[in-house]
């Protein structure tokens, strides 16, 4: 029934979320150390500026972390990170569904772009305020570096209650919500529009197999070696697998490109004030936490320049493409298992 479909879509959510969040842990700790480095990026313009810079580079960030943390400080924040991703992605794939089963019934064309896209913004946003606590909490761990400013999330999370009340644990949500609409517009409606174009693309492909398959039951002089190569050299075509993951490739790397100095913007307002060590550069100061959304990426832009706006986006990119290819490819394997296992149910129940 509906409500099974609901849980299940919960449940393959919440674990394609949680698979995608620990192989992109590492890339995501980099990224936000990146972007509340208030000092350049690159070595040559630090030396510049004679700004200091504790990070310079990609993989330079990787070496200093593992050298100074261990290999475990690459996955700051996985708890908390964890604990978001689950009810994001859970009521994410939720709402999306709801969404569109609710444009259907309307009469609106359920698989139409528009839909994707609008489904998108409204599912993002959903998830977005069910699960942002642990959102900020999981920002402030990865870049508090050592010595530690809070021993871990509960610690944090008490701390930061007992210093700002429960609002401090919702500390940027508004340029969230700002910049997670269009995010997920883009990433949903790009996903869908990527997976229609395959399907188009395909289409001649698999006409051409099936015809070649018709023709060789047929023609029973037809060699059983030549019909084997007529389908595997267009078996790629039908692989589900492969198109979830190249679509949601794709669809991740475009909307990331799209969004990423709100997110700069973001990651500022989740550790305005955060007391971490100076040996990382300068901290960011408490009062940027109540600066409208404009004036902060007006600061940040005549202080750090264009860069300052795209800090991070290097290991943003090369998470977020990732990161969306394998929480579809997840999401898609999950689901048609867990759908197989219901449907078995089902028919055990009823004989």
């Amino acid at each position: 029934g509906q409500k099974s479909r609901v849980v299940i879509d919960a449940f393959a959510g919440a674990l394609a979320g949680a698979v995608s969040r620990f192989a992109v842990g590492p890339l995501d700790v980099v990224k936000i150390r990146f972007q509340v480095q208030l000092e350049p990026i690159s070595l040559s313009q630090s030396t510049a500026r004679k700004l200091p810079s504790h990070y310079t580079g990609f993989f330079n960030a990787f070496r200093t972390i593992v050298a100074e943390e261990g290999i475990r400080g690459l996955w700051n924040g996985t708890v908390p990170g964890l604990l978001l991703t689950i009810p994001y992605t859970a009521v994410q794939f939720v709402a999306l569904q709801q969404c569109k089963e609710a444009a259907a019934k309307l009469g609106w064309e359920g698989n139409s772009t528009a839909v994707s896209f609008t489904s998108g913004a409204l599912a993002g946003a959903a998830a977005t305020v069910a699960s942002y606590p642990f959102d900020l909490l999981r920002t402030t761990l990865a870049a508090q570096g050592k010595p530690k400013v809070y021993r871990g999330m509960t610690d944090a999370a008490r701390a930061i209650y007992k210093d700002q009340g429960f609002t401090g644990l919702y500390r940027g949500l508004g340029v969230t919500l700002v910049e997670i609409v269009p995010y997920a517009a883009l990433q949903f409606g790009l996903y869908d529009a990527f997976n229609h174009m395959w399907n188009k693309a395909a289409a001649p492909h698999r006409r051409q197999q099936q015809q070649r398959g018709l023709n060789s039951s047929n023609n029973s002089n037809c060699s059983s070696s030549n019909h084997s190569s007529s389908s595997s050299s267009s078996a790629w075509w039908d692989d589900r697998n492969l198109q979830s993951f190249a679509c949601g490739l794709a669809a991740g790397l475009l909307a990331k490109l799209g969004s990423h100095p709100l997110d700069v913007a973001k990651k500022r307002y989740q550790v305005a004030g955060l007391n971490r060590s100076l040996r990382y550069g300068a901290r960011v100061e408490r009062q940027l936490a109540v600066m409208p959304l404009l004036s902060c990426l007006g600061e940040i832009h005549a202080r750090e320049g264009i860069a300052g706006l795209w800090k991070g986006s290097v290991p943003s990119i090369v998470k977020a493409a990732p990161a969306a290819a394998i929480t579809f490819t997840a999401y898609e394997a999950f689901i048609t298992f867990l759908l197989a296992w219901s449907r078995q149910n089902e028919q055990q129940q009823h004989q």
